[in-house]
């Protein structure tokens, strides 16, 4: 094995892409080689990493036999776009866009299901899964002697960085607007965003499921290995910048010990339990950090095999580009 490993991230500019590469840093990731690679518009453009800045590349024509690990952070078709010639070059794959099918690159959270890669060869291709589905599968994780799950009813507020650098400017434009009295057209929103909910995130299909919440509830029952199992999602995008908040409903086959639960909780690694008469929240308590938050943990009204819990992570950093990198620790420990 190598002492170091060349290490290729497609969509370095984009909010995902600067938290793989500072919490690369931060872990002491074995870089050796670092390519930074984003679209045309983008390249030209430089990243601080370990005192140093460096130049972003277009991702268009870059060689990818040039590096043994390639961390994808950008849109779907990107890694469409790119995804054979990874595989052609021998060069393993970790994709945050959710694009390749579970055959072509599991859904992998390490704390969950990191079993499923026993007996595989690289190079491999994986997916970090949807923000939710992680903070999720995660908490259920942690109970899983505690609670078998018969159904889970979703319901998540999402962060505008959720939509990307995009999104975050949108809502920053739209406030400071409104704040100062003027008028304003929307723009990567189908309407106001600034002080508003909206009961969508992106496009329903003829069923009035959006892709995001049919993405979350895949990801969940792959990582649950449990194809069966029953996830309600809906999506909700709130006038927030950073940070998922979910209200996550439990139906068990059995009627539910809440102190057992809580007990479970408090003992897990990676998560912060707020006990009874306290909350967390994305600002305050999620927002930066490494763990998930738990609070409001409570049996149902009427139902005694139902559990209620409320959940907050960063989407960016949590959610996403940590869960990315302990992949890539996971690879490089033991298949590359």
């Amino acid at each position: 094995m190598t002492s170091t490993f060349a290490i290729a991230i497609v969509g370095a500019t984009g909010s995902v892409g600067e938290s793989l590469l500072q919490i690369l840093e931060d872990r002491g990731f074995p870089v050796g080689d670092l390519h930074l690679l984003a679209s045309n518009e983008s390249a030209g453009r430089t990243l601080p990493y370990k005192g140093r800045n460096l130049r972003v590349r277009a991702v268009e024509g870059f060689d990818f036999k040039a590096v043994q690990l390639a961390f994808f952070a950008a849109d779907q078709s990107v890694t469409l776009a790119h995804a054979d010639a990874v595989r052609k070059a021998g060069c393993s794959l970790i994709d945050l866009s959710g694009a390749l099918s579970a055959e072509q690159a599991p859904r992998v959270v390490p704390e969950v299901n990191a079993a499923i890669l026993e007996g595989r060869t690289a190079p491999l291709a994986l997916t970090s899964p949807s923000s939710v589905a992680v903070a999720v599968t995660l908490v259920l994780a942690a109970l899983r002697d505690q609670v078998q799950v018969d159904r889970l009813v979703i319901n998540a507020a999402l962060a505008v960085s959720s939509r990307g650098r995009e999104g975050v400017s949108e809502l920053a434009r739209q406030t400071a607007e409104l704040l100062n009295g003027r008028s304003f057209e929307p723009r990567l929103f189908d309407r106001q965003m600034a002080f508003n909910v909206l009961a969508q995130v992106d496009e329903p299909d003829a069923d009035g499921h959006g892709l995001l919440e049919r993405r979350i509830n895949q990801d969940i029952k792959a990582l649950l290995d449990n194809a069966s199992l029953n996830v309600a999602v809906s999506c909700h995008q709130v006038p927030v910048f950073f940070g998922d908040s979910l209200s996550v409903t439990v139906q068990a086959s059995t009627p539910v010990e809440v102190n057992q639960v809580i007990a479970a909780l408090d003992a897990a690694s990676g998560i912060e339990l707020v006990e009874a008469g306290d909350y967390p929240t994305v600002i305050g308590d999620a927002v930066g950090q490494d763990e998930i938050y738990v609070g409001r943990v409570r049996r149902g009204l009427d139902d005694p095999c139902e559990l209620t819990l409320w959940i907050v992570s960063d989407n960016v950093r949590k959610g996403a580009a940590l869960n990315a990198v302990q992949l890539g620790e996971l690879l490089i420990k033991h298949y590359l």
